[in-house]
C-alpha cells in the first residue's frame, strides 16, 4: 500500500478525514451511539477514511446543544473508535464552551481537537483571537492536547492570518498541531505550509477539499478534512494509493467532478441524504435548523447527477 505521509506519534494520524455528519433524533438532539456506529463505518474500508473529524461544520456542531457536544466523545469511546484517527470540534463563539467541550473529548481520550475562533464579534484583532485560543488551552490544561486550528472565513467571518498561526505555533509548540483550512483557496493552504514548515516540521495543514488530495500532499500537507469524503472517502483513499502518473490522474478527475456535483447543494444535507440512501435510513436526513433536507427536487436532481459519476 502506498503510503506517502509519514504518521506522527503524540497526535492524530495524517490522511483522508471526513467531517462527519450528525445522526440526529426526532427532537433534533444528537443520536450519540448512531454517530459512533456511522464514524466506525467511515474508518471502515467501505468508509475509506484515515480518520474522522465529528462536530465539526458538516455535523452541525455549532447548532447542537452543548450538552450533545459534550456527551458526544464518551460515546466514541465506548464503541471503541481509536483517539488517532479522531479530530473533534470543538469550537464555540464563547472561550468557556470550547473549554467544556475540549475537556469532556480529553476526558474520553480523543485528544485532539479542531477549533474555531470565537465567532460572534467580527473583525478582531490576531491579539484577541490570540488570548482566545491561549485560554482554551490553558483551561482544558493537558499536555497531551493537540490543537488543530480552523480556518474558515466564510462560515466564521473570523479569518486566521498566517501571522497568527505561526505565533501560536511559536508559544505552544506541538500543542498547536496544525490547521484545517476550509477557505476554498489553495493558494492559503500553500500559505500556512510555507510559513509553518508542513508536515516537515510537524506541523499538519489539512484543506478541506478532496480536489485538493495530491497537490496538498506533494507541497506538504497532512491530507485533506472534507465533508464530500462522507460520499466520497472510499474513492479519495483510492487517489491516494494510486502511484503517480495516467491512473492518479484518471482518479484526481473523478474526485473533482464529485466535489463539483456536491458544490451544488448544500453539504451537510446532501451527505445525509446520500447516508439515508446507503443505509436506508430515511432518519438519517434530519438536519437542525435553519439548515433544511433536500427537496425533492435537489434529490432527484443530486441521484441523476450521481449516476452520471458512476
Amino acid at each position: 500500500m502506498l503510503n506517502p505521509l509519514p504518521q506522527p506519534e503524540n497526535k492524530a494520524r495524517r490522511g483522508v478525514y471526513a467531517a462527519a455528519i450528525s445522526p440526529l433524533n426526532e427532537d433534533g438532539s444528537l443520536n450519540g451511539p448512531r454517530l459512533a456506529a456511522y464514524c466506525q463505518y467511515l474508518l471502515s474500508e467501505a468508509g475509506g477514511c484515515d480518520g474522522v473529524a465529528p462536530l465539526g461544520t458538516a455535523g452541525e456542531g455549532t447548532s447542537l446543544s452543548l450538552a450533545d457536544r459534550c456527551a458526544a466523545p464518551g460515546h466514541l469511546a465506548a464503541a471503541g473508535v481509536p483517539g488517532k484517527q479522531v479530530i473533534f470540534g470543538a469550537g464555540a463563539a464563547s472561550v468557556g464552551d470550547a473549554v467544556a467541550v475540549g475537556r469532556a473529548a480529553v476526558e474520553a481520550g480523543y485528544t485532539n481537537l479542531l477549533v474555531l475562533p470565537p465567532y460572534y464579534y467580527k473583525s478582531p484583532e490576531d491579539d484577541g483571537l490570540y488570548e482566545a485560543y491561549s485560554r482554551l488551552i490553558e483551561g482544558v490544561g493537558s499536555d497531551a492536547l493537540r490543537v488543530y486550528l480552523y480556518h474558515i472565513p466564510q462560515m466564521s467571518a473570523v479569518p486566521l492570518s498566517v501571522e497568527l498561526v505561526v505565533r501560536l505555533r511559536k508559544a505552544f509548540g506541538p500543542v498547536v498541531a496544525g490547521i484545517k483550512d476550509s477557505s476554498g483557496d489553495f493558494s492559503q493552504s500553500l500559505a500556512y505550509i510555507e510559513a509553518t514548515g508542513g508536515i516537515a516540521s510537524d506541523f499538519d495543514v489539512f484543506p478541506a477539499s478532496e480536489a485538493m488530495l495530491w497537490d496538498g500532499i506533494d507541497a506538504g500537507a497532512a491530507g485533506i478534512i472534507s465533508g464530500s469524503t462522507n460520499a466520497f472517502g472510499a474513492m479519495t483513499q483510492a487517489a491516494l494509493q494510486t502511484e503517480t502518473g495516467a491512473a492518479r490522474e484518471a482518479a484526481m478527475e473523478r474526485l473533482r467532478r464529485a466535489r463539483d456535483i456536491i458544490s451544488g447543494f448544500n453539504m451537510t444535507a446532501a451527505m445525509k441524504q446520500i447516508a439515508a440512501w446507503r443505509n436506508n435510513e430515511p432518519e438519517l436526513t434530519r438536519v437542525v435548523p435553519p439548515l433544511l433536507p433536500l427537496s425533492q427536487v435537489e434529490r432527484e436532481r443530486l441521484k441523476t447527477e450521481l449516476e452520471g459519476l458512476s
